[in-house]
């Protein structure tokens, strides 16, 4: 039950999302810049509060917009009602939901779902990882220099010793192309679809990973935090690659290459 109120929030959400897109609609700016709030975050997110209620009335949830909604529950819903809302306010379609179920403090389940390209990525601990329902796997590539790497800036501590600009310039002058999308859940969904060979970013939210880590730790890939530890989304730093070019590519960020 668990698996298909997951789809069904997911895909609820992602109607909302189709529904407003390149249409009309209010853009607030919360705390800090650039940081963007649409109605239709918020329309989201009521979408996939009413389905999870419905199902699951005493469950856990964490959510962007509504923050956290506490009940005594081993199970937790860690929401984004739209990942990406910059693009999204801009009309660019690189942007989505994403949904992810923690069971008993682990990650047991996670969904991203992008409508506009029509992609659903899903997986189950243990299980696998799809897209559309097919099967997903990490790249192979054993070298970073040969690599295509994903990230994300944020709005503020830029010039901080060996921040988002250091290490983004640091792999650039060797070479490496590094892209930026504007939305983690979708770079790492493309990490474990094997497009991307590795994702870093120097601060995220639960929200923005806890569904996608899932993805790509079940299409074998491998999730840490800066210094090579296991990956939780409640702390800021996450490098998501392919398992092969990780310890490279943790010596780069660290300045140690």
């Amino acid at each position: 039950m668990l698996k298909s109120t997951l789809i069904k929030a997911t895909e609820a959400g992602a109607r909302v999302m189709q529904s407003f897109f390149q249409g009309s609609f209010t853009i607030s700016n919360k705390e800090g810049i650039n940081n963007l709030v649409t109605e239709a975050d918020h329309a989201s997110e009521k979408a996939i509060f009413e389905v999870i209620k419905a199902d699951f009335p005493d469950h856990y949830i964490l959510s962007e917009e509504a923050g956290e909604i506490i009940m005594d529950s081993n199970v937790k819903w860690i929401i984004d009602p739209i990942d990406g809302t910059v693009n999204f306010a801009h009309g660019i379609p690189l942007c989505c939901v994403s949904i992810a179920v923690e069971l008993d403090g682990e990650m047991a389940m996670g969904a991203v779902y992008n409508p506009f390209i029509n992609e659903f990525y899903f997986a189950q601990k243990g299980f696998g990882a799809s897209l559309n329902d097919k099967s997903i796997q990490v790249s192979r590539e054993t070298s970073v220099g040969k690599s295509c790497l994903v990230t994300g800036f944020p709005y503020t501590y830029l010039d901080h010793p060996n921040g988002p600009l250091e290490v983004f310039t640091r792999l650039i002058r060797q070479g490496v192309p590094v892209r930026r999308l504007g939305s983690a859940a979708m770079d790492l969904c493309w990490v474990a679809a094997g497009r991307f060979d590795g994702f870093y970013e120097h601060k995220l939210q639960a929200w923005d990973s806890a569904a996608g880590y899932l993805i790509v730790e079940e299409a074998g890939g491998k999730v840490t935090d800066f210094k090579g530890h296991p990956y939780s989304p409640y702390q800021p730093q996450i490098v998501a690659t392919n398992g092969k070019i990780h310890e490279e590519l943790l010596g780069w960020i660290n300045n140690e290459r």
